[in-house]
């Protein structure tokens, strides 16, 4: 077993899985401490470095292209001090660190771990259900949809279609920016209609528009990296990419027990594009998600 213990979490290698825990010091980001132990197999890693500094270095695990719903769904945006995969090291600890590294280099020559991509994830992504609130609304996965309730602080075309549910079925893939300086972040659930719409995030009913507490914003990736996991992986993702999907047993129901509602989103949307509110294009694709609503 090789082993190093920090402040910032510890990292421990049996041979066959790199255990990464995150540590419990207040100077650990809310992201890592959320996100919990990964469980890294060998066969997922593609190489580690330490990367020496004058106080603290930092030691890296290098995944392979495709292993980790994770990287994939946030695609190395992540901010360094939130990466799992990276660890701080003090100065006098550097040589432990050295040695956990060369231990797993010697694992993957032994292993003859293949540095290409992968065709499938060689991680299980996060545990479901999982629920992150945000200042636009509250986004919940429970492993077969998605649910988004706006806030109060939506915008009033997102409120007035109403709770936005998507099905796996209609998911093709999640788009995830986080908030850097002072740009907004988002989270785009994209779905075969949806593919093309050029809807800024705060006036898009399929995504959440990412602003206020950084810190809590960035825990929507667990989210993205939940229901990435079970998408197809992006290798089989271009051969099926024009094979229309199998008619679900989980459908909506019919609209007529929901009628009167259905209605007064109706006018309340009409009475936002007279307004100038919304534009000919936001109003069209609003209406269009409301209808596939009910």
């Amino acid at each position: 077993m090789a082993e190093i213990i920090q402040r910032d979490g510890t990292w421990a290698f049996d041979g066959d899985t790199v255990r990464i825990t995150p540590g419990l010091h207040r100077s650990v980001p809310l992201f890592r401490q959320t996100y919990g132990e990964v469980a890294v197999p060998l066969a997922a890693v593609s190489g580690i470095v330490l990367e020496p500094e004058r106080r603290r270095g930092r030691l890296r695990l290098r995944l392979r292209e495709g292993a980790d719903p994770l990287l994939q769904a946030t695609c190395g945006r992540l901010p360094d001090a939130a990466d799992p995969y990276r660890l701080t090291v003090d100065a006098d600890r550097t040589g432990v660190a050295e040695y956990v590294a060369e231990e797993i280099r010697r694992a993957l020559l032994l292993d003859r771990v293949p540095k290409e991509p992968v065709k499938a994830y060689l991680l299980p992504g996060p545990p479901v259900p999982v629920s992150v609130r945000t200042s636009d609304g509250t986004v919940s996965f429970d492993g077969t949809r998605v649910r988004i309730d706006w806030a109060d602080t939506s915008e009033r075309v997102k409120r007035a279609t109403g709770p936005r549910i998507i099905t796996m079925g209609d998911l093709v893939q999640v788009e995830w920016l986080p908030p850097t300086g002072h740009e907004d972040g988002s989270l785009r659930f994209v779905t075969r209609e949806t593919m093309f719409s050029k809807l800024p995030p705060e006036k898009d009913p399929y995504a959440l528009d990412l602003w206020g507490s950084a810190r809590r914003n960035l825990l929507t990736a667990i989210v993205a990296a939940a229901v990435t996991a079970r998408l197809p992986h992006p290798s089989t993702r271009a051969a099926t990419r024009d094979v229309e999907p199998a008619a679900r047993a989980d459908a909506p129901p019919p609209a007529s027990d929901h009628h009167d509602v259905l209605l007064r989103r109706l006018r309340e949307l009409g009475r936002l594009h007279r307004d100038g509110v919304l534009t000919d294009e936001e109003f069209a694709m609003t209406k269009a998600a409301v209808l596939r609503t009910f």
